[in-house]
Parts: structure tokens; sequence; C-alpha cells
């Protein structure tokens, strides 16, 4: 896990998505307050985070487990002046710790994979107030009967992968109303996560050159990139806006 992080240290983003489809997303919450209370739930460096401070005047929750994202995005906060706004916090999705109703929108780009998506919507759902929204992003997909190879790569990296059928169905499971959903365009995986990505594992290819071990852990970062190329036609992010009944 170690060494997954050091892959991963300073990249902008923690996975697929993009500034554009965040505001997107956003601008479909008709009815949330003008001063909203925002979660967001696994903020990694904060990208989106500030992207919601930006589009909001709430106050904002960011949390994630791993420091040294947090750390980044403190910086972030306290350079933009934004520290009375946006609060930085080492908590678990898994254990939050918040009252329940607290907050106007959960919001989640990327992360409650972590939980599973119908766990996590079920666990998140009492700390929404009333006609609270709760948007998040999740791997799906997006045709049936992919092909073998992509199949069994992500039947290895995320094997509870549903169809964008049956995320549907387990919002509805959930008792939210459904407010809208779109797939995320294929440059947030290949332009705003993809691109930095590659420049990491080149660079980290030539330092661990020796290191079977970590160049193994390379070429799965390397084989995702190459089966997203090949394949994105029958998987993506999707965005999912949801409304507590």
């Amino acid at each position: 896990m170690d060494f997954f992080f050091e892959i991963h240290k300073d990249l902008p983003r923690e996975g697929p998505g993009d500034s554009g489809s965040t505001r997107r997303a956003y601008r479909k919450l008709s009815t949330l307050p003008e001063e909203p209370v925002i979660l967001d739930v696994g903020c990694g460096p904060g990208a989106q985070t500030l992207d919601l401070a930006e589009l909001s005047d709430g106050v904002i929750y960011a949390i994630d487990t791993h420091q040294p994202f947090l750390d980044r995005l403190q910086e972030k906060v306290t350079a933009l002046r934004l520290d009375k706004r946006v609060h930085v916090l080492h908590q678990s999705m898994k254990e939050l710790q918040f009252p329940p109703a607290s907050f106007d929108l959960i919001w989640s780009e990327g992360a409650i994979y972590i939980m599973g998506f119908e766990s996590g919507l079920r666990a998140w759902k009492p700390l929404l107030k009333p006609g609270g929204y709760i948007a998040v992003t999740e791997l799906t997909w997006l045709k049936p009967d992919p092909p073998v190879e992509v199949k069994e790569f992500w039947n290895e990296g995320y094997p509870s992968m549903k169809s964008l059928e049956e995320n549907l169905d387990i919002i509805h499971a959930c008792d939210y109303y459904l407010i809208d959903y779109f797939v995320l365009p294929n440059s947030s995986w290949t332009d705003e996560y993809y691109q930095p990505m590659q420049a990491r594992i080149t660079m980290l290819q030539e330092q661990y050159q020796t290191d079977p071990t970590r160049l193994q852990q390379l070429d799965i970062e390397q084989e995702e990139i190459e089966i997203f190329n090949k394949y994105n036609e029958w998987y993506g992010y999707v965005f999912y806006i949801m409304q507590t009944k």
C-alpha cells in the first residue's frame, strides 16, 4: 500500500474526474440552500473540494484517511484563505463522526467503491437533512457482455462493479429520488488522471528498474491505462445525483 501512495504522490486527482463534470452535477441541485453544509467523502488531494468551495458559499467538511492528501489540501485551503469555510478532517468514510441530519449535500467522487455503492448510499443517508442531496461517481459497466480481457481485469480490480441498470435499481431500493446521471467524458480519464499518472509510472520505472516487486506494481497501473484506451466504450465513471425523499 505504501508504494501505491508513492505512485499516486502529487497527482492532481486520485481518480478520473474534471471540474466541468463537478460543475455540471452541482447545477442539478435546484433546491440546495445558498449556504449549504457539504460533506466531501474521500476527498483525496481535494480538486473537487476546491471546485465546491467556488460553486457554493457554504461550509465544506472534506474527509479522507491519507494524511498527505489532507496536508496538500490544507495548504491549498490556507493559500486561498478558505479556512473558515473548508474544514479538512482525518476521518474514515466507514466511521463518520457527525450527528444525524448534519448535511444539505454529501459529495463523493471516485471513492464510494471503498464501501460499495449500495452500502455507501445506505450508510450516509442518515447524515442528510430532509430533502438533502447526495452526488457520487461510481465505476460502472456501460454495455452488457464486455470482452473477456476487460471483464477479467476489472473482476480482479473491482469485482463488485455493476451495470448502469443495476445501480439505478440500487438507488430506487435505497429510497432516493434520482435527479440525473451522466457518464464522465473520456478526457476526465486521459487528460485529468492518466496523463499525470503515466509520467509518474515512467519516472518510477527508471528509479526502480532493479526492483521486480515494484516494477510489477507499476505494470498493473500501466495495464489499467491500456485497458481503458482499448475498452472505454464498455465502462466508465457515472455521476449519480440523488435526493432524499
